[in-house]
């Protein structure tokens, strides 16, 4: 068996949880996948079927602009399929909650449509959940694909998040996850709209192990995700799941207003040893525009933490259906 790394101490020894038989709910988000999108549901289905005949594919239309749509709708008379398509573009997040919250299989895996998470670690990963793990999730193994600048900005991102958060957000873990009925239980009841999906799953906790991949290359097509998307959703992390920011900058105006009393101190005792002759404009100046600057970034800051709660006292869902094709075997065993 692969090299695992356990976050915490496994439920049971291995084999020995009893597990109901396998109802498999496969959450595929789709966003401008025409290139993908029905060789990958056909090989799915085929990877699936190899572990349980019952199971059900959950694809979400996440606002695509090309023949998704179409081709999803087609596979519905062909494949034990559901199509949720949303209303408009609401971003993966949207497109992951909304294919959790249909799941009617007592074991999820959420996998992107883009072959970049390996079908063959689905055996593995149903392996581990019947040893008695609720949660198991595929970590990076190997950035090495990745520009130095995306590297560097993800290194830095997990560490701000972890510093003094009590709860671990494992780095380099992304969504290819296999989570049972519980799990997905815990996440439906979460009740914030603005979900950073990589800081829920681990905040509900339970028994989890990670899967080290390397991702493949993209089969057809390009990410969605580009520098302006991925600094958003770090954003969302960073003001979702941690006050270091404000602390941050609590800490930034303590040592500015160190300085500035020292500085006044300064300029105290040189008036009075050595009189006053008019000097420091230029120094004065700067000061004023530092502070400025300094204050104008901590407004910035704190107002990113009111938008997000402006945002939540509004109770929008996080996404709107616009269709919903049900072709899942699952649905006629409810």
């Amino acid at each position: 068996m692969t090299d695992l790394h356990a976050d915490v101490t496994p439920a049971a020894p291995m084999g020995t949880l009893p597990r109901a038989p396998l109802r498999l709910s496969c959450v595929v988000p789709a966003h401008n996948e025409e290139g993908n999108l029905e060789a990958f549901l056909r090989a799915l289905s085929q990877a699936a079927s190899a572990l349980t005949p019952d199971y059900e594919i959950i694809v979400v239309n996440d606002g695509s602009r090309d023949a998704t749509h179409d081709i999803a709708m087609r596979l519905t008379r062909e494949l034990p399929l559901r199509y949720l398509a949303l209303s408009r573009n609401f971003g993966k997040e949207a497109a992951l909650s909304a294919g959790i919250d249909h799941a009617r299989g007592n074991a999820v895996l959420l996998i992107d449509a883009d072959f970049q998470h390996p079908l063959e670690m689905l055996p593995q990963m149903c392996e581990l959940w019947l040893a008695g793990y609720d949660m198991v999730y595929g970590v990076i193994a190997d950035r090495a694909g990745e520009s130095g600048a995306k590297r560097m900005g993800t290194n830095l991102f997990y560490r701000l998040m972890n510093a003094g958060n009590l709860v671990k957000i494992p780095p380099n873990a992304g969504d290819f996850r296999w989570l049972d009925r519980k799990v997905v239980d815990a996440l439906k009841a979460l009740p914030e709209s603005n979900r950073f999906m990589k800081g829920l799953y681990a905040w509900v906790g339970y028994k989890t192990v990670a899967l080290p991949f390397v991702p493949a290359d993209r089969a057809a097509g390009a990410s969605s995700f580009n520098f302006r998307r991925l600094s958003a959703l770090a954003l969302l992390g960073l003001t979702s799941f941690t006050t270091l920011p404000l602390r941050v900058w609590s800490v930034v105006g303590g040592l500015i207003s160190l300085g500035a009393l020292a500085y006044g101190l300064w300029i105290t005792v040189e008036t009075i040893l050595f009189g006053n002759h008019l000097r420091g404009w230029p120094t004065l100046a700067a000061s004023i525009m530092l502070f400025s600057g300094v204050q104008l970034m901590s407004i910035g800051i704190l107002g990113e933490y009111v938008g997000r709660v402006y945002d939540e006292v509004k109770r929008r869902p996080t996404y709107l259906l616009a269709r919903d094709e049900d072709s899942s075997p699952l649905g006629e065993k409810d």
